[in-house]
């Protein structure tokens, strides 16, 4: 069950993400990006002493939202564009 939620979960940072940076993918993109990006997420505000992705709530949203979109510009950073 907690996959399903991940992957859920996922989607929708995925989604917002795209929306918010301006990038195209697919579904599958949108939860890789979104699921990895909750790991980026997570890794930042601890560093910075914050709790990361804790559930699924509207801090996590945020935290997940952040590392999808340092995920993105690094992907873009890597590819030159």
């Amino acid at each position: 069950m907690d996959i399903l939620i991940w992957v859920l979960f996922g989607g929708l940072v995925g989604v917002v993400a795209s929306m918010v940076m301006g990038t195209g993918g697919g579904l599958v993109w949108d939860v890789v990006v979104g699921v990895v990006g909750a790991v980026i997420g997570g890794y930042v505000m601890n560093y910075f002493g914050k709790g990361g992705v804790g559930g699924f709530n509207f801090y996590s949203f945020l935290v997940a939202l952040l590392g999808a979109c340092i995920l993105i510009v690094v992907l873009r950073m890597l590819r030159g564009g």
